[in-house]
């Protein structure tokens, strides 16, 4: 049974905003007591943040879809919609995120840290909120916006600050084990370690991490074996350790050829020439192990490497090798620049840069005129076709945006097809410029009818009190006999 993963496939999804409501507030003799539509809530995202208390992505393996919650739609007597819970995403120390080209679009190191995968879609203003002097009582609301839907891949690199590196069975979980208190998979039979393995150990006032990242072979930066599913893994240590098998039961293989095949796997895969390097000469308790070291030995050395003789059965030579990493990492950390403070770059639009864009197509013979911009497209995605009052409003945001002016400068003339957004979800309409929207057939382009129409209640009171009023005339003017 799986227990590591290090790549998954993510489907995420955030919820969507809730719609506003378009509602006008009744009481007795206030029959139309103006709007008091709510708007509707957020909707929630979905984050990603780094949590040191899990190790592995296996949860995202088993269940690769998540979804955060929608926004409340709003509700009348001025009541919004409650906002989506935001849906937080645990994920391991050293996570990189990509988009299904292998982009990277964030590497997260460091607890705490955090990336919005998917954006909340924002809720839609009530009718409340679209009044004004003009437009005194809405007849529509602003629908919520959907969530972002998004498909990206995580992978584990592991953060430690020296990789073992190595063929299968050289003994690196052998040296893990002793050299810290990890408790990997140990076993007298040739195997290979299916997961990476992390160890902190101390030498005098240093502390570091060490990984046992599974057995390379030969090809393994083109595939083979394991070594590509692990080789990410040692990208982040600032110190690499060749664990070389003095006692080999293979008599093609000797510790200086698994050298250059493990040196040619690194250099192929590339950015890890600058890493210092140490070579570990493994089971010297072994007599044959321990004349084949210090035969190689000389050799290595001058190839510029610093060599150590372990035995991780019998602990040779482990506080030497202990120390010589710490005084590597150490020095890898004082010449790491050090982090400065995230500057708050800020960039201002242009005065006069409307946000949008009118470009001229051609779609089956016939002229289209695409318009793309967040506002347009925010806007359409907001509005409700089914009514007249909402187009006519959508017309007139278009309208004081700029876009007719546009459409006319671009060439597009009455009758030409006109589409807003991508082309895989785009709204197309017939232009008419200065068109009269469904809005208009109410009154005048953003007022209600209702407000200028009598009210029957008010009118019968009227009636009745002239009513009264001829009565008490007639009384008046009456002379008697």
């Amino acid at each position: 049974m799986t227990t590591f993963v290090d790549r998954v496939e993510l489907h995420v999804a955030a919820g969507n905003g809730g719609h506003g409501c378009a509602s006008v507030h009744r009481e007795k003799f206030k029959p139309l007591g103006g709007p008091d539509g709510g708007n509707g809530g957020r909707g929630g995202d979905v984050i990603l943040t780094v949590d040191q208390s899990v190790t592995t992505l296996l949860d995202y393996h088993h269940s690769p879809h998540r979804k955060a919650t929608n926004g409340k739609p709003g509700e009348g007597g001025n009541r919004s919609g409650k906002d989506g819970q935001d849906l937080v995403l645990p994920v391991p120390d050293g996570t990189v995120v990509l988009d299904k080209a292998g982009n990277v679009l964030a590497d997260l190191v460091g607890h705490g840290t955090s990336y919005i995968a998917a954006q909340g879609g924002r809720g839609g203003l009530g009718n409340a909120a679209l009044a004004s002097a003009r437009r005194k009582a809405p007849g529509f609301a602003l629908l919520g916006e959907p969530g972002d839907v998004q498909d990206v891949v995580l992978e584990l690199k592991t953060v430690a600050d020296v990789a073992l590196v190595g063929y299968p069975s050289a003994g690196k979980s052998s040296l893990i084990s002793v050299l810290s208190a990890a408790k990997p998979k140990i076993a007298d039979y040739p195997f290979t370690t299916l997961v990476p393995n992390l160890g902190v150990v101390t030498a005098g006032s240093t502390v570091y991490t060490i990984a046992d990242v599974p057995g390379l072979i030969p090809g393994a930066s083109q595939g083979r074996g394991l070594g590509l599913e692990f080789l990410r893994h040692v990208e982040r240590c600032s110190v690499l350790v060749h664990v070389l098998d003095t006692a080999t039961l293979e008599s093609d293989r000797d510790p200086a050829s698994d050298l250059d095949v493990i040196e040619e796997e690194l250099r192929q895969y590339g950015g890890l020439g600058d890493r210092p390097r140490i070579v570990v000469l493994n089971k010297v308790d072994v007599p044959d192990g321990k004349d084949l070291a210090e035969m190689v030995r000389p050799d290595l050395e001058a190839r510029g490497y610093r060599v150590f003789e372990v035995s991780a059965v019998a602990h040779i030579g482990l506080r030497e090798l202990t120390f010589a990493l710490g005084e590597l990492v150490a020095g890898a950390r004082a010449a790491k620049p050090k982090e400065e403070a995230t500057r708050i770059v800020i960039r201002p639009k242009a005065v006069d840069d409307a946000g949008f864009t009118v470009t001229r197509e051609e779609a089956g013979g016939e002229p289209l005129f695409r318009v793309r911009g967040e506002k347009p497209e925010r806007w359409v995605r907001q509005t409700d076709f089914n009514n007249d009052e909402a187009v006519g409003y959508l017309a007139d945001r278009l309208n004081r945006l700029g876009v007719e002016e546009q459409l006319m400068k671009a060439g597009a003339r009455a009758g030409d097809g006109v589409a807003i957004g991508p082309e895989e979800n785009a709204v197309v309409f017939d232009w008419e410029p200065t068109a009269m929207a469904g809005a208009e057939m109410l009154g005048r382009r953003g007022e209600d009818h209702r407000f200028d129409a009598p009210r029957p209640a008010a009118q019968r009171r009227r009636d009745r009190q002239a009513e009264r009023d001829d009565s008490q005339r007639e009384f008046d003017d009456f002379e008697p006999f």
